[in-house]
């Protein structure tokens, strides 16, 4: 762990917001400077971290800890890279905040900084608290292409044994509970036909067209999970979806296609596994389009390359995470979402987890992204009195 003990002055959440957003962390570009600022800001409190690194060394996330520096307690969980604002009709600077009407405006104000600025306001509230058991800060990179760096926590985390025992994302839910979402998988599909010139169709292989046969059939795939399921009440909607996002291939219209390609995703609901689904597909393909393919000759085909897998997340209603959530905040109910987020991975070794943070989804990757004022002191509030329900 490092710690140094430099005076940090108290900042409003809405301050350290208007300095996290003004680096621009669109997933392709490093974070570093970013987590630099964060590393000066803890150092200033005497607060100790980890630093972990992609492979190469340009993204890193931060674990911090504030009471015991022990395994246990709660972690607060949030990404600060963002999606890109290219094409998009911003009405003023992306990276600068904006404050009107009660809203702020800015790339990543509520997809998720809003939510690493209420945590990073309130170290010294924290620390403040007899704190028994731990209290974990997360920050993550790259979460919008794949959680690789919640990936890369984990495995840090394992080095270090400093696990917590419950986990908080705070991902955008108008800080209402969000018990589960759906997990994701994402497949690059590749055809291989065989070139010629289309007035002698039967000498080669049409690869978008056998394409084509692959994307109809996955039409009818989707069809059919939303007429027999499974389902799962509570997800919108209920069922596991499947989704063609890119198609590609040709050259002109008088050669036969000798290539195509195209990306697809499965999003399941919990328990229903992407990778029968994907068995399904090949089985398709193997047994109706691949033959006549191979007919013509035997290096034509479908590849199948798995790009990346989300688990999904689901925390039993009447877990103890669960109650103390609804408590805190006062709500008798809980929700579920389609879309994912780091918590399905975290689940997956073991660390309980809820998804809960200010903002509304439906703002996230939008032009002049904003979050409310009063999204943000209402997670003000929430963190501050779970802290001090689970942790003294």
């Amino acid at each position: 762990m490092t710690t140094a003990g430099l005076a940090t002055a108290r900042m409003t959440t809405a301050v350290l917001l208007e300095k996290l957003v003004a680096f621009d962390t669109t997933s392709r570009n490093s974070n570093l400077p970013l987590v630099g600022f964060i590393r000066d800001y803890l150092d200033g409190f005497g607060v100790p971290y980890r630093v972990s690194t992609s492979p190469d060394g340009q993204k890193a996330n931060l674990h911090a800890i504030i009471g015991p520096v022990a395994a246990g307690g709660l972690a607060l969980s949030g990404h600060v890279d963002t999606v890109p604002v290219d094409g998009q009709a911003w009405t003023g600077d992306p990276f600068a905040l904006r404050r009107r009407d009660g809203r702020l405006f800015a790339r990543g104000s509520c997809d998720m900084k809003g939510f690493v600025a209420a945590c990073l306001s309130a170290v010294p509230d924290f620390q403040a608290l007899p704190l028994v058991r731990p209290l974990h800060l997360f920050i993550s990179y790259d979460e919008e292409v794949g959680c690789w760096g919640a990936r890369r926590l984990i495995e840090d985390i394992a080095q270090s044994g400093l696990r917590p025992d419950l986990c908080v994302v705070g991902e955008p839910s108008g800080m209402k509970p969000i018990l589960a979402h759906k997990g994701k998988l994402n497949v690059n599909v590749t055809v291989r036909g065989l070139t010629g010139h289309s007035s002698e169709p039967a000498k080669g292989v049409n690869a978008v067209q056998c394409a084509g046969e692959a994307i109809a059939w996955i039409a009818r795939e989707g069809r059919r999970l939303a007429e027999e399921g499974p389902f799962l009440d509570g997800f919108d909607p209920p069922h596991t979806t499947v989704h063609v996002g890119t198609v590609e291939g040709g050259t002109i219209l008088n050669i036969i296609p000798g290539h195509a390609a195209f990306t697809m995703e499965w999003r399941p609901i919990p328990g229903d596994s992407p990778y029968l689904h994907l068995d399904r597909l090949r089985a398709f393909v193997a047994d109706t389009i691949e033959p006549a393919m191979k007919a013509v000759h035997p290096d034509c085909g479908f590849v199948f390359d798995l790009a990346l897998e989300l688990p999904g997340m689901s925390l039993p209603p009447d877990h103890p995470l669960a109650t103390a959530v609804k408590q805190t905040l006062g709500s008798n109910s809980a929700g579920k979402v389609a879309y994912g987020t780091e918590g399905g991975l975290f689940e997956s070794v073991g660390i309980p987890t809820i998804v809960c943070g200010p903002g509304d989804i439906a703002q996230a990757h939008q032009p002049d992204e904003w979050i409310a004022e009063a999204e943000l002191e209402s997670c003000d509030r929430f963190i501050r009195r779970l802290a001090g329900r689970l942790l003294i």
